[in-house]
């Protein structure tokens, strides 16, 4: 057979499927020391080793076989896959809301490339109806590619442009904008936006998915659902994130997007709003709030689109024994601004102090965000903070360090004025900080105490 048969497979791999006849997009029944598999060979990453088999099996999960364990191959079958999700023309229906889709790249829009073995931005926004039809029930969509990248690679620039994007769609009058995302750095776009886009009057729903489109367990389909739910018909006119409440698909959950983390690689429910509740949960019937207190849609087109950013700001994490040349190293290369994620109370130890009062005397904006995460920036409790203070260290209550950073950049892409850059960073634009945090906002349960393992019995993770 020729070569084209067996993409991506060489050395000891190729010959197995050599000796029994057995092609890429083959359906096969194999079998082995371990059981039999049945399903459709895939092709092989070109950068992976030669001891393995690759097969989509019936569940549609991709499994690598040892040809070690392999006794015997049979071809059933045999049909090329296509796995590009054709574009369909959304249907209008009179009545329904508008929504917009804004996509910039990411799991949600993606598909598995066989040759490479990794996750690509594949799919566009157009094609997202193809996958999801359902979203026809719910609004009617329009939709427009403005990036193709993964959410390590969005940046200042897309942050700029997707505001302006955003008051152009509200000003020719759309009633929602969803926005399609990776989630590694979703939370840090949800919190350029809230800032570069203030008072909205429709909701602007950032989604993505854990899981890329090609998996049985994506959470991209009921995740656009949600995004359009919330987008369409939702009555909260603010920036959120729009991901997976627990695990199951029950529900989904809308992050005030100052106040949203990715706190987990890979479950579905990995996004939690820190220090706080969620603002809503969605299910395809609608929105729920949860805090009574939100900013509410209205008819009007009035919004306030800032798209400014100072590039040159950093975050630094400490930890012990760091030394005063990162410091110094970031003042020398220009930087502007620090946010420093410190121990405790907002912490650093002495060796840095020097570093400190020369990234002050240079005009540069610092400030102390926790690394716990939950909890403020308390730096009048114990000498340390003082002492930072009284070198120019100026606590950030309880803002997030991500939303720091990006607080700090877009107050620096518009003033450099220290009192006028404390005023601003330290006065809420949408809770990134906020005057206390309520009861509940802080729940983490330790697996293995009796009561702890009753709960999760009960209840959801």
């Amino acid at each position: 057979m020729s070569e084209d048969f067996f993409q991506g497979y060489k050395g000891a791999a190729l010959e197995i499927l050599k000796r029994y006849n057995v092609r890429v997009w083959g359906q096969a029944n194999v079998n082995t020391t371990r059981g039999v598999f049945q399903g459709t060979i895939l092709p092989r990453s070109e950068n992976d080793d030669d001891q393995h088999i690759v097969m989509k099996i019936i569940t549609g999960y991709n499994i690598g076989i040892d040809i070690a364990n392999v006794t015997e191959m049979i071809e059933t079958g045999y049909k090329k896959a296509n796995y590009k999700i054709p574009e369909k023309e959304f249907p209008y229906t009179e009545g329904f809301p508008k929504v917009k889709l804004i996509g910039t790249g990411g799991t949600i829009a993606s598909r598995l490339d066989y040759r490479t073995g990794a996750v690509i931005p594949a799919f566009s926004p157009g094609e997202l109806y193809g996958a999801v039809p359902e979203l026809a029930d719910i609004c009617n969509l329009t939709t427009e590619k403005v990036f193709a990248v993964f959410s390590e690679n969005m940046g200042p620039e897309q942050y700029k442009k997707l505001a302006i994007a955003i008051g152009k769609e509200i000003e020719n009058g759309i009633d929602g904008i969803i926005i399609g995302h990776g989630t590694d750095t979703l939370s840090h776009t949800a919190a350029a936006l809230t800032f570069m886009v203030q008072n909205s009057p429709v909701p602007i729903v950032l989604v993505g998915s854990q899981r890329s489109s090609d998996r049985p367990s994506s959470d991209a389909a009921l995740n656009l659902m949600h995004a359009a739910t919330a987008a369409g018909h939702g009555d909260i006119a603010e920036v959120m994130v729009c991901m997976f409440g627990p695990t199951s698909d029950e529900y989904g959950l809308l992050h005030r997007g100052t106040r949203v983390r990715k706190m987990h690689s890979s479950y579905r429910s990995t996004f939690r709003t820190i220090g706080d509740v969620p603002l809503a949960s969605v299910t395809r019937k609608g929105v729920v709030p949860i805090k009574p207190e939100y900013n509410h849609r209205r008819k009007d087109r009035n919004v306030t689109i800032l798209p400014y950013f100072e590039e040159k700001v950093a975050i630094v994490y400490y930890y012990p024994n760091m030394q005063p040349d990162i410091i110094d190293s970031l003042v020398e290369n220009g930087y502007k601004g620090i946010i420093i994620a410190g121990t405790g109370l907002g912490h650093v130890n002495k060796p840095l102090y020097p570093a400190i009062e020369r990234a002050t005397a240079k005009g540069v904006h610092m400030f102390m965000c926790v690394q716990t995460l939950w909890g403020y920036a308390h730096m009048f409790v114990y000498d340390t903070g003082r002492d930072l203070m009284a070198k120019g260290v100026i606590p950030g209550m309880n803002m997030l360090p991500e939303t720091a950073y990006i607080k700090l950049g877009w107050v620096l892409g518009q003033t450099t004025d220290p009192e006028k850059v404390r005023e601003m960073m330290l006065t809420p634009i949408n809770d990134e900080t906020t005057p206390r945090e309520p009861y509940n906002g802080y729940l983490i349960y330790q697996g293995g105490v009796k009561e702890v393992e009753d709960f999760i019995k009960k209840v959801h993770k």
